[in-house]
């Protein structure tokens, strides 16, 4: 009768812990936002764009969809109130990183990439656009916030045509960037002709792919992701825009998340539960641990790098940059292929001073300007899209 008695308290024991575990892990996954609706997802879908009448508004919102610094989206649309084909890119001052990119040049780079989705998409649905840089004149740097408010990057004219099938246009729904390892398969010479023919007058593109420039560019990409990830208030201001759960991300619709690291499914609520619920656990040192640690898997896996180089460091040239490098990712996806940017060591902050100096050296001897530096290859796996605002809230008056 003893025996029996110990077996059901150890048995009711095992129940009531196993209760309690899943009890945790219930709470940890609502509060993950597992049951949520991401909303924040909305321009991803294929039908989201042709809900607006009006071609301005249904470009910007394939424009939306473009690789930009942070994932802050610092896009402002204005529609030309005259003349129904034409709208204006402004950069939103509020939304710059002056930690990390303190002249803007990054900022400069997104507003590139924003024109290239709207050009490509543009052609692809019928209304293929015209893009004037800085109609009004380049800013005043000296009250570069100011100027940005009131001078356009670009002015947008459209015009009614046959829509072209375009494979790029199919791309534009392919997350931009896949931080995750690369397949060791080199770039075959169909492929690096493919993108190294993405250049402008001024701007070139070149693919690196020997061993000795893999390892070269590779140290520079971790030595300076290192230095990043020490340097406090460049940190700090990334975390200030990092989303723990579906409720923020809903909520804000921009910034960093647990996707951009990759991270998906059931992991994805896991993980949001419990910084959800132990905020402490996303302390400045497991972030910083975990991007140098991230970033060191990457790059170990890294066949081939891109890097586009501009004769000067210009406005219009940071912004044509930018239009290649979305030109590049569209071309990279329909050939098979992934991208991240890896360009840390092109920051303008003064810990970054030596790994500037010392890429700029070896591969812009002429005095060009890197604009970007990015791992390319071939893709082990699928990423997560990330959160895109609604396209309204770039439009005002």
């Amino acid at each position: 009768m003893k025996r029996k008695g110990v077996k059901k308290m150890i048995i009711i024991s095992i129940s009531s812990f196993i209760i309690l575990i899943l009890l945790a892990l219930a709470a940890i996954l609502l509060a993950g936002g597992l049951f949520q609706n991401q909303t924040y997802l909305q321009p991803w879908n294929k039908n989201y764009a042709a809900h607006f009448k009006d071609p301005r508004i249904r470009l910007a919102a394939y424009g939306l969809l473009a690789a930009n610094g942070h994932n802050m989206q610092p896009w402002i649309i204005k529609l030309d109130k005259d003349d129904p084909m034409t709208f204006y890119l402004y950069a939103d001052a509020s939304r710059m990183s002056p930690k990390a990119d303190p002249y803007a040049r990054q900022m400069m780079v997104t507003q590139g990439t924003f024109l290239d989705y709207v050009a490509v998409a543009g052609q692809s649905i019928g209304y293929p656009a015209t893009i004037t840089l800085f109609p009004d004149g380049s800013y005043n740097e000296q009250q570069l916030a100011q100027s940005m408010s009131v001078k356009p990057v670009a002015k947008i004219t459209l015009k009614r045509a046959q829509p072209q099938q375009n494979p790029l246009f199919r791309a534009i729904y392919i997350p931009d960037t896949n931080r995750e390892p690369y397949k060791s398969t080199k770039l075959s010479s169909a492929q690096i002709d493919a993108l190294e023919a993405l250049n402008d007058s001024r701007i070139e593109t070149k693919i690196y792919q020997d061993k000795a420039d893999v390892k070269a560019l590779g140290k520079f990409a971790l030595d300076s992701a290192i230095i990043e990830a020490d340097t406090r208030r460049v940190m700090d201001e990334a975390g200030a825009i990092f989303r723990a759960n579906e409720s923020q991300k809903n909520k804000m619709r921009y910034g960093f998340s647990f996707e951009g690291q990759g991270t998906s499914g059931f992991k994805l609520y896991f993980m949001q539960g419990l910084i959800t619920l132990f905020p402490s656990l996303n302390n400045a040192k497991a972030s910083s641990d975990l991007m140098i640690q991230s970033t060191k898997a990457a790059l170990e896996h890294t066949p081939a790098y891109a890097m586009i180089s501009s004769d000067d460091n210009s406005r219009v040239s940071q912004v044509k940059s930018g239009m290649i490098y979305s030109r590049l990712t569209l071309t990279a996806a329909s050939l098979g292929l992934a991208a991240q940017p890896v360009s840390q060591a092109l920051e303008e902050y003064p810990e970054m001073n030596k790994q500037y100096t010392g890429i700029h050296q070896s591969y812009a001897p002429k005095g060009q300007t890197i604009q970007m530096l990015v791992r390319i290859g071939t893709p082990t796996k699928n990423v997560p899209q990330s959160m895109r605002r609604d396209v309204m809230e770039l439009v005002r008056d």
